[in-house]
């Protein structure tokens, strides 16, 4: 017999191979949508209105008021297991047992009589630190964004599926600060005892990505493995390296390497077997993305791929990259294998090389320098980078900002504990570390220009190729790295920033500021940080 329905009327229930039971809240919904392919997933976000299409065929949302995370927002059940192991303070505020269970119960009421999409993935390529985790989401377009960002389960595996950690996500439901004793309208909770995290009054898909990368940056230590805020990639020899930075450092765009696979462009962990993904998909930034600058993920961007925020043609529903009125934090999640020269197992070898992206709007650090153990635990500590400033008239200076092992939004433990795991791997394993600045040259934000992507590419591919090896290092004199003296297809002058100043004396003055910058940050470790370390300050200033 011909059906008499077309193939897309089905809302996903009969044909999933779930049939382990869900309990509440999905119980009680009036639509469940249970383990949706790409496809489906899509024709329930444009059928509902939550999403359209661009001219490539990719989906694409907007998020609201909240175009980026709100770390303020995000709290942590302190109870008996938490209270110790914890590091309590702005980043991992305190909530108790009963507030957690308030805010729960408020979602669950939400979600009654809602249509609810349901996705049963996982987290981490090594099988032996793999954990299993059930998405419960409002949104379809939302739960496309988790199937990239997770890692897929088998459809053999759905029927007898059973969760580790739950995720519930309700982006439409705000909270009440006076009721619920939240910081604003928006819920960010996580209790480690109940395994559950709770999402509420934000669109912002990327907080459900972080709420489980924060989850295994709490489990990973004590296994002892070491997490990381990172991206990687692997050469033809077997040779990984990482890519440490924060948002718009270049962690995605420089792991995108054609000459090399791509493991992962956010999140890894570093255990006794070596590098394992932690994702199964890319966040990407898409501000000024170009088809020549960043050919792989511009290939990346079709169907099945989801854009935040982007700037879109009203008629021929052309993507405008360069566009800023939502956002300049535009993103796109796509599957890992949308990448061509992907590594599909999510595993490398121990690294060779370790590269410490940061962004110096100051425009006073090298562009690739050598560090020592010691100054690599300085670094990684620090967690340097730095922001422009607001789009207010006549402010132009830049901001530094101290984001402590490149993570701290997302580090429920002591920064100390993590930086300890690092420098053990990077002593066992002989890994070389370097520095990086891929912010700008000639002069700071509004005088000088960005660092050209061309020359940092050259000089990535210098170290992992070993080209360095013979040439000259001196130190500088600032910041006490040692700076080669050449490189190929990079001009002298450019590897030496005081040569690029029209003022030296300028110049002077900007990496004074910022070497006192890094030591007034790195006071708070005083007292933690073994002596070595302390003496890897930068001496300028």
């Amino acid at each position: 017999m011909k059906p008499t329905t077309p193939p897309w009327s089905d809302n996903g229930i009969r044909d999933s191979a779930h049939k382990a039971p869900l309990g509440r809240p999905l119980s009680q919904a009036s639509e469940l949508f249970v383990n949706l392919s790409i496809p489906q997933l899509i024709e329930q976000a444009i059928r509902r209105g939550e999403a359209g299409l661009t001219d490539q065929g990719a989906l694409i949302a907007y998020t609201g008021e909240r175009t980026g995370r709100s770390p303020q927002d995000r709290f942590i059940v302190r109870d008996a297991l938490t209270a110790a192991t914890v590091h309590w303070g702005k980043v991992n505020q305190p909530i108790d047992a009963q507030a957690f269970q308030r805010l729960h119960d408020r979602i669950l009421a939400y979600f009654q009589n809602r249509p609810l999409f349901v996705l049963d993935a996982a987290a981490g390529a090594e099988p032996e630190h793999r954990l299993r985790l059930r998405l419960v989401a409002e949104k379809a377009w939302q739960t496309l964004f988790a199937r990239h960002l997770f890692l897929r389960v088998p459809e053999s595996e759905l029927a007898t599926f059973q969760p580790e950690w739950t995720i519930l996500a309700a982006p439409g439901l705000q909270s009440d600060p006076a009721f619920d004793g939240t910081r604003s309208d928006v819920i960010l909770a996580m209790d480690f005892t109940k395994k559950m995290i709770l999402i509420a009054g934000t669109h912002y898909a990327g907080e459900i990505k972080k709420s489980i990368f924060s989850v295994l940056n709490y489990l990973l230590p004590a296994r002892g493995v070491f997490p990381m805020h990172c991206s990687a990639n692997i050469g033809v020899n077997g040779d990984t390296a990482l890519y440490f930075g924060l948002s718009g450092t270049g962690k995605t765009t420089l792991s995108a390497d054609p000459e090399r696979r791509l493991i992962g462009d956010d999140e890894h962990a570093w255990s006794d077997r070596g590098v394992f993904n932690l994702e199964g998909g890319c966040y990407a930034k898409t501000i000024r993305l170009s088809q020549a600058g960043e050919p792989q993920i511009w290939a990346a961007i079709r169907f099945g791929s989801v854009l935040e925020n982007v700037e879109l043609d009203p008629k021929f529903r052309t993507p405008d990259y360069a566009s800023e009125r939502y956002t300049e934090n535009t993103r796109v999640a796509y599957p890992i294998d949308y990448i061509p020269n992907c590594e599909l197992s999510g595993q490398g070898s121990h690294p060779k090389h370790v590269f410490f992206l940061t962004c110096d709007a100051f425009g006073v650090l090298p562009p690739l320098s050598r560090l020592t153990p010691a100054q690599a635990m300085y670094h990684f500590l620090s967690g340097y980078t730095a922001k422009v400033a607001g789009t207010e008239t006549g402010v132009t200076e830049p901001s530094a900002t101290f984001s402590t092992c490149f993570a701290a939004p997302f580090l429920p433990r002591h920064p100390v504990e993590y930086a300890t795991l690092l420098a053990k791997r990077l002593e066992h394993h002989h890994a070389h570390v370097w520095l990086v600045n891929t912010g700008w040259t000639g002069g700071p934000y509004g005088v000088g220009q960005r660092m050209s992507l061309q020359h940092t590419r050259a000089l990535l591919h210098a170290v992992l190729d070993d080209k360095l090896q013979d040439v000259t290092f001196h130190t500088d004199p600032n910041f006490g790295v040692s700076v080669p003296s050449s490189c190929p297809d990079v001009p002298d002058n450019v590897l030496n920033p005081r040569s690029t100043w029209a003022n030296p004396l300028d110049y002077d003055k900007q990496a004074a500021r910022l070497a006192a910058l890094f030591r007034q940050n790195f006071l708070q470790y005083a007292n933690q940080a073994p002596p070595e370390v302390l003496a890897a300050a930068p001496s300028g200033g």
